[in-house]
């Protein structure tokens, strides 16, 4: 009894693993090979039919293109198989130095005579480089910011919050009170002129 109903469980087990190792036709590729165009309904003389339009209609397609069709069957051509993308190394390399790309940095002020740094690049790369900044000028760094690209800074008994923001691939860097108010213009400057001054990049 368990000799045949391990027998049977082998043979079940092959007869799966078969057909996809052995490449018996499954009938994947009928509808490619297979596929005839039909003539659109004809209605009998004198009917009363309401005028259609085809939700999906058959595009008409060049023979030539047809020929040159990819085709997508195995090495046996009795099986559809899908082929594998090629994986372009170039691609990726272009796409991971276009992120790494930061632009030197410019101090500005807006139109209400507040101070900024406007810097063009990846935000990542650019809040990295701020934070390294202010390491290397020993400031007091009260909190970071969990969520966003923020840290709060103690001067002169004061804090202050320096935040990042991106717009496209323009990012500035603008200094607040606690109270989310722009922070003093005079002690704003004096502290994003240093941060200016030391950019590592």
């Amino acid at each position: 009894m368990q000799l045949r109903l391990g027998l049977t469980l082998v043979l079940s087990a092959l007869s799966l693993v078969g057909c996809s190792k052995l490449s018996i036709n499954n009938g994947s590729l009928d509808y490619i090979k297979k596929t005839t165009s039909h003539e659109p309904l004809k209605y009998p003389e004198g009917a009363m039919v309401r005028p259609e339009t085809p939700l999906y209609p058959s595009p008409v397609v060049d023979p030539l293109a047809i020929e040159n069709a990819p085709t997508y069957e195995n090495q046996r051509g009795n099986r559809f198989e899908l082929p594998r993308p090629n994986v372009t190394q170039s691609n990726t390399q272009l796409s991971e130095t276009a992120t790494v790309e930061v632009g030197r940095p410019q101090l500005l002020t807006d139109g209400n005579g507040n101070p900024l740094i406007k810097v063009e690049g990846n935000s990542d790369t650019i809040w990295q480089y701020t934070t390294a900044t202010l390491s290397s000028l020993n400031l007091n760094v009260v909190a970071k910011g969990k969520n966003s690209p923020e840290v709060t800074i103690k001067v002169d008994g004061q804090n202050y919050v320096l935040k990042l923001s991106t717009t496209g691939s323009t990012n500035t860097l603008a200094v607040f009170d606690a109270k989310n108010n722009f922070a003093d213009k005079q002690k704003a400057a004096e502290l994003l002129t240093q941060i200016y001054q030391n950019w590592p990049a």
